[in-house]
């Protein structure tokens, strides 16, 4: 090789590592050449969202899906109603304890630790759920089921507020969305189906696989925030008094109505207990400097009035999810599958308007929306209060996509206007109180409309007894009808009277109760609709992008 050449060479090469030397030395970023794909934060987005709403719908499937198996672990376990209704009360007070929690636990392990923690420790109690031979270990285990599954709803939010751009936040929302008023109503058909299919101890183990994969998918895909500050210390006495706040207030609204309310001095401590509590807790956490629960963040003239908003969607919307399985069960004989059947449409409606919505929502004021909702809402309750007991399926089909559609418009655009302006490292204490008072609305609400059907339909039934009395024309010809129609099937004359009374008088309270369920729908409506003048102290109805400073 001439001294030509290799001079040649040598000169290339050192041109070579100069320009190596150049790339190294210059700012990181995307180039045209490498594409900025593989350094796009959200190019995971829709997995992320896969794995955190999974996650979060098992969590809320689990808090009905129990209900439709009662009988049966009553049978199995040996226990009676009074203490059965111990593995659902026990599940719903871990709950709302963790999720006011779910910030702080997250900065104290980080994200992804934590909520991939969390889904490990509801898959493990849930598989011993369905293994459990004895009452109290099955509500030992769904005490912890409810810790691990308290970090599934804010944490998922909040996860999902950070994993979209500022500009698609709202798809995030509503996929979110879709899972929050879904999960609810599907708990019920699914735990028929599979009660009927297998046994109970399955509502519990079908959560295994699918915790599983929404675990990996977390672990894979759930970084830990750039923004999130790390907590580095506990505030024991925090989570003491938020536990006994929380965890009394939910036990009153769970056992109130059978221990007749503050007739009761158990119930009447437990609410004594909560007030101080909340009380030392506001003022505790207002006065350290790494809270449990950042009270602080409701200065946000965004997030308080969402919060307040919160709770009369969570008592709307809980309420009447209670009232129509019971309407439809006690008094039409539907199954859980036949009640599933019948509140599918609805679901399906709400999702597919949420997906519009996470669309378009960005771009339009939330405020008439959420207004809108709240009057179909209204128009849709009006429409179940005229129910009678010769109502069939197509009578429901459209008083239920129309609350379908109602909740739909609502839920996006609230939460998004809800988090507008609120900085990014204050989003899970935002999503935290958001969710909690949505979730303590839910209990209040079917508080009440437990207690309300319950003495709306003695009373009901009074008037209507008093009118359908002894010497009433009317009811004597009836009475009469029904005796004769009695004796010509064989009954002899006093058992047929007897039995003629009989369901006259059960026909009575069937009545009594359509008119007591009539006046709770639209107790429902009305509640949610008297929630509006809130969005007034907003100081805009866009989704503003969260902020990423102070």
């Amino acid at each position: 090789m001439s001294t030509e050449v290799m001079r040649t060479l040598v000169v290339e090469e050192l041109k070579a590592h100069a320009e190596a030397d150049a790339q190294a030395a210059a700012p990181r970023g995307p180039t045209p050449s490498s594409g900025a794909a593989a350094d796009d934060p959200y190019k995971n987005k829709y997995l992320i969202a896969i794995a955190v709403t999974l996650a979060a719908v098992l969590e809320l499937v689990d808090t009905s899906i129990v209900n439709v198996a009662i009988p049966h672990m009553m049978g199995t376990l040996g226990a009676t109603l009074d203490e059965i209704a111990w593995v659902s009360t026990s599940y719903i007070i871990a709950n709302v304890i963790v999720i006011p929690m779910s910030s702080w636990l997250s900065a104290f392990f980080g994200r992804q630790r934590y909520l991939t923690g969390s889904i490990t420790l509801f898959v493990v109690a849930s598989f011993f759920c369905g293994a459990a031979t004895s009452l109290w270990g099955l509500v030992f285990w769904r005490v912890l089921q409810g810790l691990g599954g308290g970090a599934l709803l804010s944490t998922a939010q909040t996860t999902l507020f950070e994993s979209f751009p500022p500009h698609e936040r709202g798809i995030g929302q509503a996929i979110f969305g879709v899972g929050v008023m879904v999960g609810p109503t599907i708990g019920p058909t699914l735990g028929g189906f599979i009660v009927d299919a297998y046994a109970w101890p399955w509502i519990f183990y079908i959560n295994v696989p699918l915790g599983i994969i929404a675990g990996v998918m977390v672990w894979t895909y759930v970084k830990d925030a750039a923004h999130q500050i790390r907590a580095t210390s506990v505030d024991v006495l925090g989570i003491v008094l938020l536990t006994l706040a929380v965890g009394s207030l939910q036990w009153m609204l769970e056992r109130g109505e059978r221990f007749d309310w503050f007739e009761s001095r158990f119930v009447t401590t437990l609410a004594i207990v909560s007030a101080v509590s909340a009380v030392l807790l506001v003022w505790r956490e207002l006065t350290v400097d790494e809270p449990v629960i950042d009270f602080r963040v409701l200065k946000s003239w965004q997030l308080a009035p969402g919060v307040a908003f919160a709770a009369f969607l969570g008592l709307a919307l809980y309420g009447s999810v209670f009232v129509l399985p019971v309407f439809l069960q006690s008094l039409h004989g539907y199954t859980a599958q036949q009640t599933g059947m019948v509140i599918l449409p609805g679901a399906i409606a709400s999702a597919v308007t949420m997906g519009v919505m996470g669309r378009v929502g960005s771009k339009l004021d939330a405020r008439p929306l959420i207004v809108v909702g709240a009057l179909l809402f209204l128009a849709s309750m009006y429409s179940l209060s005229t129910l009678t007991l010769d109502a069939g399926q197509g009578d429901l089909f459209w008083p239920l996509i129309l609350r379908g559609v109602g909740l739909g418009l609502l839920f996006v655009p609230l939460t998004g206007a809800s988090m507008a302006g609120l900085p990014m490292h204050k989003l899970g204490q935002g999503t935290g109180l958001f969710n909690l008072m949505r979730q303590l609305g839910g209990s209040m609400g079917i508080a009440i409309m437990a207690t309300m059907l319950s003495h709306q339909t003695k009373v009901h039934k009074a008037l209507l007894t008093e009118h359908a009395g002894t010497y009433d024309p009317a009811t004597l010809e009836r009475v009469g009808g029904i005796t004769r129609g009695l004796i010509a099937r064989g009954f002899d004359p006093g058992a047929a009277k007897t039995t003629a009374l009989a369901m006259l008088d059960r026909q009575i309270g069937a009545q009594a109760s359509v008119m007591a369920f009539s006046k709770i729908y639209l107790i429902s409506g009305v509640l949610l609709v008297s929630a509006l003048p809130l969005l007034l102290l907003w100081r805009t109805g866009r989704t503003v992008p969260v902020q990423l400073d102070h």
